[in-house]
C-alpha cells in the first residue's frame, strides 16, 4: 500500500464528505431527525413484497453511545418495515469482539448482518459475502480486500486525542496546549504536583490499550514506514528494531509514571466518570466519548487536541479501514434476507437516520449524500483534523489490511503482553523478542 497514494485519495474523499458537516456550535444529539417512523428514508421500498422475513444483527457493544444509536435505528427500521423482524443478538461481554464472533460462529449463530472489524479473518474463512453492488454508490469510498468490497463503513476512522479537564489544567497552572510530546510530559508533571492523577485509562478492556499503544506506534514506526507490518511478516523488520523499542519504551514510561494506578481494573465505560468527577485530568480516546462525558455531567468543561509527536508534527489514526456492516455468506444465499439487509443498510445511511446517528456517536460521515448535524467545539476540531491535508493520517497496528495485515490473533496477545510489561516493570527488549516469536508462530499457524 503506497503511503502517498492512499493519503492523497483519502484527502479528496475527506474534503468531499466533511465540507458541510460542521454546521452548528453545540452538540445537539437530536440531529435533523429523531429517527421517527413518520420519516420515509431510503430502504422502506423493501416493503413492496411485504413478505415476512427475519434477519439477525450483531455489533460491538463496548461503547454505550454507539449501542444506543444503533438500537434506535433498528427500532425505527422495524417500525417502518413491519414485515421485517430484526433479531438483535448483540451481547455485552468481557471477551474481545473478535472472540465473541468466533464463539457465535462455532455454535452456529453467526449473524446475518454483522458489524465487521476483522474482515480478513472472516472473509478468509468464507463467512462473508460481498456487499451488494446496489449499495456501493451510497459511499464516498469503500475499502477492498483481495479485490472485493465487503464493508459498509458505519463512520470514518476517527482520530484519538487528549480529552482534558479545563479546570484541572487551570488548577495546575497550565495555560498553553503542548506543541511537542516533551511539552506534554511536562504538563503531566505539573498535574502530578497539583495532586491529581494525570491520565485515566480503561485497561480492563483490552481494546482500550490500543489507543495509547498505537499513538506511540504511529509516531515512532508507521510515520516513517507505513509498510512495517508487511516487512515484519516477511521477517525483514523486527520488534527489536530501534523505532519499535523506542515506541514501547515511551509507552511503558507513560503508564508507569502518569497513568492512574487503577488502570488495569478500570473499564472503558468508567473513564468518562473519572474525568468529570476530578479523579483524573485527561483521557486519551476518540470523539465517541464526547457524548458520554456530556451525559455524565452536562456542565463539565473540557477540551480536545491531537497529541503531537516529539518533533512537533501531528499524525493521527484516520485512514479508511476494512470495517463496517457486512453480509454473511449464509444470509447471501437467501434472496429475501439479502433484500431485507439491503433495505436496512439503505435506511441506516439515509441522512434522516444517519444524521442523528452521527450526532449521537460524534462520527465522521462516509456517505456520498451530504449529511449535516450540529457539532460542539470538540467535534469541530476532530473534523478540522480530518480535513487538514497537513495532518498526516495513519492506522492502528490491526487496522492495516492487504499485505500489511497482521495475524488477527496477535493484537490482543500483544496488548496483554504490554500490560504485563508495565505491571512487572519488565525489560522492553526481552518482551519485544517474545513479540517476534509470537508473531512468527501466528503467521505460521495461519498458513497451515
Amino acid at each position: 500500500m503506497a503511503k502517498k497514494t492512499l493519503f492523497q485519495l483519502f484527502s479528496i474523499v475527506t474534503a468531499a464528505s466533511l465540507v458541510l458537516t460542521a454546521c452548528g456550535g453545540n452538540n445537539n444529539n437530536s440531529g435533523a431527525n429523531n429517527g421517527s417512523p413518520s420519516a420515509s428514508p431510503a430502504g422502506t421500498d423493501a416493503a413492496e413484497s411485504n413478505k415476512p422475513v427475519t434477519i439477525s444483527v450483531a455489533y460491538a457493544t463496548g461503547d454505550p453511545a454507539t449501542k444506543q444509536a444503533i438500537e434506535t435505528t433498528i427500532d425505527a427500521f422495524t417500525t417502518a418495515n413491519p414485515h421485517i423482524t430484526v433479531k438483535n443478538i448483540s451481547e455485552t461481554t468481557s471477551d474481545s469482539y473478535l472472540d465473541w464472533l468466533k464463539t457465535k460462529d462455532a455454535v452456529g449463530e453467526f449473524p446475518d448482518l454483522v458489524e465487521m472489524r476483522d474482515t480478513k479473518v472472516f472473509a478468509d474463512a468464507g463467512k462473508l459475502a460481498e456487499l451488494p453492488e446496489g449499495l456501493h454508490s451510497l459511499f464516498t469510498f469503500l475499502p477492498e480486500y483481495d479485490g472485493k468490497k465487503y464493508n459498509a463503513p458505519l463512520t470514518g476512522n476517527a482520530p484519538n486525542g487528549i480529552i482534558y479537564s479545563k479546570k484541572a489544567y487551570a488548577d495546575a497552572g497550565i495555560t498553553e496546549l503542548p506543541k511537542t510530546y516533551d511539552e506534554f510530559i511536562a504538563i503531566q508533571d505539573k498535574l502530578l504536583d497539583s495532586g491529581i492523577s494525570p491520565i485515566v485509562a480503561g485497561g480492563k478492556d483490552i481494546f482500550h490499550m490500543g489507543f495509547w499503544v498505537n499513538y506511540f506506534l504511529i509516531n515512532n514506526v508507521y510515520k516513517e514506514d507505513p509498510d512495517w507490518n508487511s516487512k515484519r511478516t516477511a521477517k525483514t523488520a523486527s520488534f527489536t528494531d530501534a523505532p519499535m523499542v523506542q515506541a514501547i519504551s515511551d509507552y511503558k514510561e507513560l503508564f508507569t509514571k502518569y497513568v492512574d494506578k487503577g488502570w488495569l481494573s478500570t473499564g472503558d465505560n468508567q473513564t468518562a466518570s473519572m474525568l468529570v468527577t476530578g479523579k483524573a485530568a485527561q483521557l486519551y480516546s476518540g470523539p465517541w466519548m464526547f457524548g458520554q462525558i456530556t451525559e455524565a455531567d452536562p456542565g463539565f468543561e473540557y477540551g480536545f487536541y491531537a497529541l503531537p509527536g516529539k518533533d512537533g508534527s501531528v499524525i493521527v489514526n484516520g485512514l479508511p479501514t476494512l470495517a463496517g456492516w457486512s453480509l454473511s455468506a449464509e444470509a447471501a444465499k437467501d434472496a429475501d434476507k439479502v433484500e431485507a439487509i439491503s433495505a436496512f443498510i439503505k435506511f441506516f445511511f439515509d441522512p434522516a437516520q444517519y444524521s442523528p446517528y452521527l450526532a449521537t456517536v460524534n462520527g465522521i460521515p462516509t456517505t456520498a449524500a451530504e449529511v449535516t448535524y450540529e457539532t460542539n467545539e470538540h467535534m469541530q476540531e476532530v473534523l478540522r483534523l480530518m480535513a487538514d491535508s497537513s495532518v498526516e493520517k495513519s492506522m492502528m497496528i490491526n487496522q492495516w489490511f492487504g499485505e500489511n495485515a497482521i495475524p488477527p490473533q496477535f493484537r490482543n496477545w500483544f496488548y496483554k503482553l504490554l500490560q504485563d510489561l508495565v505491571v512487572n516493570d519488565a525489560d522492553v527488549l526481552q518482551y519485544m523478542q517474545q513479540s517476534d516469536t509470537e508473531y512468527d508462530n501466528n503467521v505460521k499457524a495461519n498458513q497451515q
